[in-house]
């Protein structure tokens, strides 16, 4: 029973049974003295002098946000319970590719709805449980880079093997139905298709051959049995958000990897290993029957994951790169824009209770056209800091300012980030850039923990500054504006966006904020990216019980909205069961791909196994998405 527990867990419960902390409150905090605070009133849940702060206005009314539709070309739907998607009146929508379908003639038929898709064929075909992705255009061809996070054992393995891979083999196929798929489609005259046989059809998985670069690579923290130089780690796992790079790369971004490993023999884990929790049994069993994923045998080994990696995916010959630069954490995505001066700079979220928000400046600066070595190589990783008084700063990670070797920083971001006082955040996921102004979102999902206990590190999480709310099921989404307009600049201001809540069960700041009403309540931002149009699109990845403080919230959805005007309105529905996550566009706008994970009933097929998928979302009148 000990295996089906841990198959059944979500990644978040597989974290907190792996490293338990007490429930004590510390901290003396409670939701009736943050709705009297200052801070909160003046500047969160008014928005008073946020508004101020941001300059642009930020909620209209109560009664202007009931409206919903003033910005948007769409009218708002309502919630769903049943297992199909649902989309706005004028709007129609198709499966695009779903788990097993091939990339490659040899691989049509490898699926079946009784018996999945079988070990031989399981790097041929679309991947399992979709999630980031982006839109590559070379030419007149269309690349899609889609993100495949994990695994569901008990739907992707035999009936026999009850959740869990019993051999080498079905080890083999979980891991093959990982990673990223990079496939051409193109416009059949009704719909997106994908292109069998493209040579940009390629499965980048945990066995792929990878390089590494930056500070770490070669350190002794990277250094195995396998690869003594420190430089080739294999493989690339638990692919959660991406990004793209400004020279058209694909950022793919490493998040749970800790699940992955286990130990075949007792041994005492490190104080890294804890703050990551890496110990005990693998998720998958990995480690019984290969060495690589043995901590008893190769102990660093999860030290090569966990990073963004680079694929270009308009060169199926290229080699993928691990970019130590960056950090080493729970990757959410990487959301790279340019400073004012031409460096890159990339924001990232670590999706953990209490953990950071990071952000990333190169060395050197750049332009189109010029050479790109060493953008994602050398450079500075910072770390946020709110203060309650709606400012807020960025923390050098440097051998200066936390007393750690630079290798160590990088490898062990999230103990630094511990050393510099940054704060802890409500499960930190996707950052999505204005496009239109100069200004950075961040889904901030949930965290149960806020006001009841540390993080893994044991830092505190009090309640206040841009985490308001004491055990907090409903999340919210911080914004920041980088001072004089640079994200290069150590310092921002920031406010919240919405906090998600459910109006008809509470009249306090479980509500949400004024922006958030009956007609568009929803819970656990997650996925979000900006359109060209400069709106902003909300998925979802929370409770869908429709029950309780739930109640009344329906299905995951994607949401709509506007930040100038703080309006939100829903788009779309997703099938009971299923996460709504990835979100990209053709070249011209009018159709979006966006992904549905692990749904449930017998989604898309009506028959057989739920199979994860991406589908096409237009317009009927033919005109832009939005």
């Amino acid at each position: 029973m000990k295996k089906q527990d841990i198959v059944n867990l979500s990644w978040d419960e597989f974290d907190e049974m792996r490293d338990p902390r007490p429930d004590a409150n510390g901290f003396d905090a409670v939701v009736e003295r943050a709705i009297s605070r200052r801070g909160f009133l003046g500047g969160v849940l008014a928005f008073g002098s946020a508004a101020a702060v941001m300059g642009s206005g930020v909620l209209s009314s109560t009664t202007s946000a009931k409206a919903q539709v003033s910005a948007f070309a769409f009218e708002p739907i309502g919630i769903a319970t049943d297992h199909d998607i649902h989309v706005p009146k004028g709007y129609a929508w198709k499966t695009l590719v779903r788990w097993g379908d091939p990339l490659f003639k040899e691989a049509e038929g490898a699926y079946s709805p009784e018996t999945g898709v079988s070990v031989d064929m399981s790097d041929k075909v679309f991947g399992e449980n979709t999630d980031g992705m982006e839109t590559f255009v070379d030419g007149d061809k269309t690349i899609l880079a889609i993100n495949s996070e994990y695994v569901n054992p008990k739907i992707n393995l035999p009936a026999a093997s009850e959740g869990m891979p019993q051999n080498a083999d079905e080890v083999r196929l979980l891991k093959n139905m990982q990673g990223v798929t990079v496939l051409e489609i193109a416009d059949s005259g009704d719909g997106y298709e994908v292109v069998l046989d493209s040579p940009y059809n390629r499965r980048i998985t945990h066995e792929t051959q990878m390089t590494m670069d930056g500070p770490a690579a070669g350190s002794d923290l990277v250094k195995t049995n396998a690869d003594p130089e420190g430089v080739s780690p294999k493989g690339t796992m638990n692919n959660c958000g991406s990004g793209k790079t400004l020279w058209g790369t694909y950022l793919t971004c490493e998040e749970n990897f800790n699940g992955y490993f286990g130990a075949t023999a007792e041994r005492e884990a490190s104080e890294g290993e804890k703050r990551y929790g890496i110990g005990g049994e693998g998720r998958y069993a990995y480690e019984k029957f290969e060495e690589r994923f043995d901590l008893a045998k190769e102990p660093n080994e999860p030290n090569r994951h966990g990073w963004v990696t680079e694929i270009n995916p308009l060169d199926p010959s290229s080699t993928p790169v691990k970019h130590t630069a960056l950090g080493r954490f729970k990757h959410e995505n990487a959301e790279m824009v340019q400073a004012a001066d031409g460096r890159i700079v990339v924001y990232m979220g670590d999706d953990e209770r209490g953990e950071f928000i990071y952000k990333y400046v190169s060395d050197k600066s750049w332009a189109e056209g010029q050479p790109t070595d060493g953008l994602l190589s050398n450079g500075t990783l910072y770390v946020a800091k709110f203060n309650d008084d709606m400012t807020g700063e960025w923390l050098p990670l440097t051998p200066e300012s936390t007393g750690m070797e630079l290798a160590d920083i990088l490898v062990f971001s999230r103990m630094a980030g511990s050393k510099v006082g940054a704060t802890t955040m409500d499960r930190p996921e996707w950052v999505a850039a204005n496009p239109l102004r100069v200004e950075v979102y961040c889904a901030l999902t949930n965290n149960k923990n806020r006001g009841v206990k540390a993080n893994a590190g044991g830092d505190e999480q009090p309640v206040g500054g841009p985490n308001p709310r004491e055990t907090n099921n409903y999340g919210q989404i911080v914004r920041w504006r980088p001072a004089n307009e640079d994200h290069g600049a150590d310092g921002f201001t920031w406010d919240l966006y919405v906090m998600a809540g459910n109006p008809t069960v509470y009249d306090n700041v479980y509500a949400g904020s004024e922006n958030v009403n009956e007609g568009n309540m929803f819970n656990s931002p997650d996925g979000m990216a900006f359109s060209s149009d400069g709106m902003l699109w909300i998925q979802t990845d929370g409770d869908d019980s429709n029950e309780g403080e739930f109640a009344g919230q329906g299905n995951n959805q994607m949401l709509v909205g506007n930040p100038e005007t703080g309006e939100i309105a829903r788009f779309l529905t997703a099938p009971n069961g299923a996460e709504v996550t990835g979100l990209s566009w053709s070249p011209d706008g009018k159709v979006a791909f966006v992904g549905i994970q692990h749904p449930g009933g017998n989604w898309p097929d009506g028959n057989g196994k739920p199979r994860s998928a991406v589908i096409a979302v237009w317009r009927e009148d033919g005109q832009a998405i939005g």
